[in-house]
């Protein structure tokens, strides 16, 4: 049975869903009101060090560049279309000076300068992507839970389709079968009806020979009794 159903029509989850009682207390009223529950503190109390990169159990999901140490190239309040653009071209740029250093002083400092200008650029143009790590996984979910209620809309309506061709199977089979209980009911009367026709004939034929038998005993009796007086004479 199982083997049949086709692949596409075949759902799972890789993950449970999330309990209900705990889905029921994030809404979006609770969150605005600020009655939603706080998330579980951290585990961790103190820093430790990950990929040889010391981390804080307090600090923002996106470091800033000064936590890190690193010199940023842009201002505080920014654009994030526009500073990639700036950035972009700015290492386009190095890259070509760097390729002009190559040709013309390849042993010179400058030649270090410049990669570690580009270094520094990639790192502010990577830091600014990094920020942008929350939206892309709100649109994720987003849309995987748009394709999710996609799937689960696709799959109640083919059952409703298959509900109703059971029921319309139903109503055709159920016609079918009052129409055959119907056929030898109506024989049945038709026959029954002749039975009380015959008999009712038959009786009749039997009171009719009655009454011819009773007349000849009666003029029997008057012919005996008349013969009985003239011999008594």
């Amino acid at each position: 049975m199982a083997a049949q159903l086709h692949p596409e029509e075949e759902s799972a989850s890789s993950w449970p869903l999330p309990p209900s009682q705990y889905i029921d207390k994030y809404t979006d009223e609770a969150v605005a009101a600020g009655t939603a529950p706080k998330p579980p503190a951290c585990i961790v109390s103190e820093p430790y060090s990950m990929f040889g990169s010391p981390f804080f159990p307090n600090e923002s999901i996106i470091r800033s560049l000064e936590s890190q140490r690193v010199r940023r190239l842009y201002p505080q309040n920014y654009e994030h279309k526009k500073e990639l653009k700036k950035l972009n071209h700015s290492i386009l740029t190095s890259f070509l000076d760097l390729l002009d250093i190559l040709v013309k002083a390849p042993d010179s400092e400058k030649r270090t300068e410049k990669i570690d200008d580009i270094g520094l650029l990639f790192i502010n143009m990577h830091h600014l992507i990094n920020e942008y790590r929350q939206h892309q996984a709100r649109e994720t979910i987003k849309v995987m839970m748009t394709v999710q209620k996609k799937q689960r809309i696709d799959i109640t309506q083919r059952f409703q389709q298959q509900l109703e061709k059971v029921k319309e199977s139903l109503k055709q089979n159920q016609s079918a079968a009052t129409a055959a209980d119907v056929k030898p009911s109506l024989a049945l009367l038709h026959q029954l009806s002749n039975i009380s026709d015959v008999t009712e004939q038959s009786e009749a034929d039997t009171a009719a020979v009655d009454d011819v038998d009773e007349q000849t005993l009666l003029n029997l009796d008057r012919l005996m009794c008349t013969i009985v007086d003239k011999i008594d004479n």
